[in-house]
């Protein structure tokens, strides 16, 4: 409300209603003169002028959206997020070894690049000597992302040949993975608001949750106050882009250890990995084609990742939901579970088995 007056609501001119409003002022300063004629002197700066004001509308326009958090893109969003003290989760690149075979005694320093046949490079994370037989050698990609994750027995080439190496090398099992994209918009704003809108407190649920979802990878992330006992406080988190989304012993303490700075000097915090908690489906779905069961299985994914919590319920009204609204669906019946699931503090329910009848 400006002066007392309630604030209109601005509306972008279109270029057509631009090009028309320059006519009629060039028509009303030059009398007998028509803009209109078509091809004209005029006509053709009433199009250009009408043009250029149309851009300066565009880049207010973009403008005006920038300067709020819950509007702002890329880079001034990432502004918006440093002033608040936050920063975009860079991409992480996918981990994992790969076999070397050779001359024995032959070095592999470590640095040494690799690459597949689609381009994209990784590079040995230690040196090595090859043995006899096959050696293991750690390595990781280069640009980071999803794009590096490797399955096992794919086989990666040497940039530059080492002598005494064979130039093969052979992606060891469980494979190459944890590759992760850099943070996207949404998911930085959805930090940058929770951060906004619930100021730390000195170590209420609300501060773990925030810290442990700025550690790189992390994505879910639960506090469970007095966990152990007054004093403790029980934090666990899934990091969804990898193909298995329990965190792993070196995860949890390299969370505890980025939570360390951050706690009140009197909190004593257990990070820990929820237990999975499967849940097995039984549906007799109409159409039942492969198509259908796919979209149906992405949705229940999809439902999982929003609504699981560790100690929470699985309602059966929202399973339902979450299949109904499969692409191709047309009816359903949801035969198992009979009931809402209720798990214990500490599990994750997680989609188990789908059986289709």
């Amino acid at each position: 409300m400006l002066c007392g007056r309630p604030a209109l609501p601005f509306n972008r001119p279109t270029l057509s209603g631009l090009i028309e409003r320059i006519r009629a002022d060039l028509d009303s300063r030059l009398p007998g003169a028509d803009a209109r004629l078509p091809a004209s002197v005029l006509d053709v700066l009433a199009r250009s002028y009408a043009g250029t004001a149309s851009n300066l509308y565009g880049y207010v326009d973009w403008l005006a959206r920038q300067i709020l958090p819950d509007t702002a893109e890329a880079e001034l969003l990432g502004r918006h997020a440093a002033i608040w003290g936050l920063t975009r989760k860079a991409a992480i690149g996918a981990t994992g070894s790969v076999a070397l075979t050779g001359v024995e005694g032959t070095p592999v320093p470590a640095g040494t690049a690799l690459i597949r046949d689609d381009e994209v490079e990784y590079r040995t994370t230690a040196a090595v000597a090859i043995g006899a037989g096959a050696t293991s050698v750690a390595v990781e990609e280069v640009a980071g992302g999803p794009a590096g994750d490797t399955a096992t027995g794919t086989v990666l080439r040497f940039v530059a040949p080492i002598a005494g190496v064979n130039a093969a090398a052979t992606v060891e099992a469980p494979g190459i993975a944890g590759g992760a994209a850099e943070e996207d918009d949404e998911a930085l704003r959805a930090r940058l608001l929770t951060r906004i809108r619930t100021p730390p407190k000195g170590g209420a649920v609300g501060d773990y949750e925030q810290w442990t979802l700025e550690f790189p990878e992390v994505t879910r992330a639960w506090v469970f106050p007095l966990w152990m006992g007054a004093g403790t406080v029980g934090v666990t988190f899934v990091l969804d882009n990898r193909p298995d989304i329990l965190p792993l012993p070196a995860d949890i303490e390299a969370v505890d250890a980025w939570l360390a700075p951050l706690r009140p000097v009197t909190a004593d915090v257990v990070v820990f990995a929820p237990e999975a908690f499967p849940i097995d489906l039984r549906i007799k779905l109409v159409p039942d084609t492969a198509d259908v069961r796919a979209a149906v299985v992405a949705e229940l994914d999809d439902f999982f990742a929003r609504d699981a919590q560790p100690g929470g319920t699985i309602y059966l009204s929202r399973l339902r939901e979450a299949i109904s609204i499969a692409a191709g669906e047309t009816w359903h019946d949801l035969q198992l579970p009979e009931l809402n699931v209720e798990v214990a503090p500490g599990s994750l329910p997680m989609l188990g088995e789908v059986e289709w009848v």
